[in-house]
């Protein structure tokens, strides 16, 4: 199989890897990009039918590229996303190889760079960025046992309500994927349960503005962190139909039954907690809280948003919320799916062991790894919260290219010989 070398070997051609091949492009610095599917496989070929963008394509889109295909105020399809994916890679020229997957990178012996194993063959490369994204593995946590009556399938696998059997459904994870499978099923007939875990909730639009707007002028966007303990709570978000603010409650009226936290499973009896009030209660706060920055913010700069006091109404309290379901026997009820819409894990196996923990996750501040040479791009809050965005990472890519230009120039500095005048 043939060899080769290159500068830079970035893996993955998804909006991260495109991110940094063009600002390695402008540095002027040699590279490849592979990708052992295609240029934004996952958002053509992975994501399900109905899928919209989280944020109005002004804002969640490269700074060197508009879309042309959708209004700056609306949210893209996934084919739309892909197209657009595509199109840069053809406007920053960016050197791609499709179908070529990484297998493995070793640091070379008594060497400098790493040489990259991949099914065509091997490249020597000085520096190598990791783009593959947080989307890897699938997780579906071993809840509920599998059976030949009961189909388990993850977010990523589900396309639309036709693929799946007849029957009810329980959908388990309210962020942005969940709400938006659930509210998808439910409108389609399906008898739809969701299981709400903690999450935050912000307003679709408030006062004539995104939410994705009043995170940038209130700097939450810079945010360097999570705050402290909510690590692990999404976010209930909907581009969908044009986009609108979730509210649990309205998705209880409208006839999906709300859960808590799924917990266990013993014979065909689901437990859940009794957080579900809770739950929806704390999302509330949250969504109330960035409403009263967002006035603040107003006040303070003399601005003339229009009043929108209906966006403080909340919906009284369904039945499934005051008397919550603590078990559900899937068999008597009939649930036919559980759809996991419960995250992914990463997976840098192809890595030198010392760029990740005993868990595998990579070791990295803002993408420099501790292993000299390695970078990554595309992790959640790599540097700020919006590090997972179009264009947050392709700010985290040009910090990667800034890095890797300063490693080029202690690499290629020479020391002066300086002879010493004689007397």
């Amino acid at each position: 199989m043939p060899h080769e070398s290159t500068e830079v070997v970035v893996v993955g051609a998804g909006q991260s890897g495109l991110a940094m091949s063009e600002h390695l492009t402008n540095a002027g610095i040699p590279h490849l990009v592979l990708e052992k599917n295609t240029i934004a496989h996952c958002w053509r070929n992975v994501r399900w039918d109905s899928l919209v963008t989280n944020g109005p394509v002004w804002h969640d889109r490269f700074p060197t590229r508009e879309f042309t295909s959708v209004g700056p105020d609306e949210f893209a399809t996934k084919d739309q996303v892909a197209d657009y994916l595509e199109a840069f890679a053809q406007q920053i020229h960016a050197p791609v190889r499709e179908r070529v997957e990484v297998t493995r990178v070793a640091k070379r012996e008594h060497e400098r760079g790493f040489r990259v194993e991949t099914t065509d063959g091997t490249i020597d490369a000085n520096f190598v960025v990791a783009a593959t994204g947080p989307f890897q593995q699938p997780v579906i946590p071993p809840i509920v046992p599998q059976s030949d009556h009961i189909l388990q399938l993850h977010s990523n696998q589900y396309r639309n309500s036709e693929q799946l059997p007849p029957g009810p459904v329980l959908v388990v994870g309210a962020g942005s994927s969940g709400v938006q499978i659930a509210a998808e099923l439910n409108a389609a007939g399906r008898d739809t349960y969701l299981a709400v875990g903690p999450h935050d909730r912000p307003p679709r639009r408030y006062r004539d503005h995104d939410f994705v707007y009043w995170l940038g002028v209130l700097g939450k966007w810079e945010m360097a962190t999570p705050a402290v303990g909510a690590e692990h709570v999404t976010i209930a978000v909907s581009g969908a139909a044009g986009g609108h603010t979730v509210d649990f409650r309205q998705l209880a009226y409208d006839g999906i039954t709300l859960l808590g936290r799924a917990e266990s499973c013993a014979g065909s009896v689901m437990r859940f907690a009794n957080d579900l009030a809770r739950n929806i209660r704390n999302g509330d706060a949250n969504y109330l809280s960035l409403l009263d920055e967002a006035d603040a913010y107003i006040a303070e700069n003399g601005l003339d948003f229009p009043e929108e006091p209906s966006a403080r109404e909340i919906l009284p309290d369904p039945d499934c919320v005051t008397h919550p379901i603590l078990e559900l026997d899937l068999d008597k009820v009939g649930i036919s799916t559980i759809i996991w819409a419960t995250g992914f894990r990463v997976d840098y196996s192809w890595l030198p062991a010392r760029a990740v923990d005993a868990q595998g996750r990579p070791l990295q501040q803002r993408g420099v790894s501790v292993e000299p040479g390695i970078y990554f791009v595309g992790l959640p809050w790599q540097s700020r919260r919006g590090s997972s965005f179009i264009w947050g990472c392709w700010h985290d890519a040009k910090y990667i290219a800034d890095q890797i230009t300063i490693q080029r120039g202690y690499a290629n500095y020479r020391p002066a010989l300086h002879k010493l005048a004689s007397v």
